[in-house]
């Protein structure tokens, strides 16, 4: 790290108190992912009290609302992604009213060539890695198994995927990363706690999957926190989350029955 890095991404905005901006980030967390913490870690719980062993269990991240009506399978969907993108709506409300913008979070077009690059690059080095620790989590019992989708072939379904993919890739990183390390930046909280909140939170809300799935996100957002303060941009981790998602969902959408010797069953 620099020592550029290790400095405040912004001072505190006029008019704002620390105490008032603490708040701010309870309620932005209260009413998004937050949330999904502890309904993830209440999904853990049941999980490993069920009478089925928890590598014996499968989690599907996308699945069809009303796979026999198409139009309301797609309306279920659309609904979903515009609710989860409140919250999104919400950090630039709030960011606007203290007089900045996404561009202060690194959400922005001003350098599309390096941060595709970047997040290219990232989805390549962390997807892997987060493919091994999942088979290896799965086999040693202490993970679920995750379906990334649970579609079929319809035409509508793999815009869809792509669809929902952006959704989590905007929400996570815009709130739990670039936002929430802005703010915490602000409050005057030090660097490495800061980093070590974010990637916390990120890997208790999924947690549902299982300890893998803890594990390989608290890495994930460890090294996204890193990179997030040095870079002072969001836009390569929005890249590289949502190029994971999209090959995980698609990929297995089009796979799922070649995979199976992956998990040894």
């Amino acid at each position: 790290m620099t020592d550029s890095a290790a400095q405040p991404l912004a001072a505190l905005p006029a008019g704002l108190t620390r105490r008032l901006l603490t708040a701010e980030v309870v309620i932005v967390l209260w009413l998004s992912l937050g949330a999904a913490a502890v309904r993830s870690m209440l999904g853990f719980i049941s999980r490993l009290t069920a009478d089925a062993a928890l590598r014996d269990q499968t989690v599907s991240l996308v699945r069809p609302f009303a796979a026999d009506r198409p139009w309301l399978d797609i309306a279920y969907h659309l609904t979903g992604v515009v609710i989860a993108l409140g919250a999104v709506a919400l950090v630039w409300y709030l960011l606007a009213r203290s007089g900045e913008s996404f561009a202060s979070i690194g959400v922005d077009l001003s350098q599309p060539g390096r941060d595709l690059v970047r997040g290219i690059a990232l989805a390549a080095i962390i997807g892997g890695g987060g493919l091994i620790l999942y088979v290896g989590a799965v086999r040693l019992g202490v993970n679920a198994q995750v379906a990334p989708s649970a579609i079929g072939e319809r035409w509508y379904e793999l815009p869809v995927l792509l669809l929902r993919a952006a959704e989590a890739a905007a929400v996570e990183e815009i709130i739990v990363l670039a936002y929430l390390l802005h703010r915490l930046s602000q409050i005057g909280v030090n660097m490495w706690w800061a980093i070590t909140i974010s990637a916390t939170l990120r890997a208790t809300y999924h947690l549902y999957q299982g300890v893998g799935g803890f594990v390989g996100n608290l890495i994930m957002g460890v090294i996204f926190g890193i990179l997030f303060m040095r870079w002072r941009r969001a836009s390569p981790m929005i890249v590289a989350h949502f190029l994971i998602d999209a090959v995980a969902f698609v990929g297995f959408a089009v796979l799922a029955s070649r995979l199976g010797w992956l998990l040894g069953t």
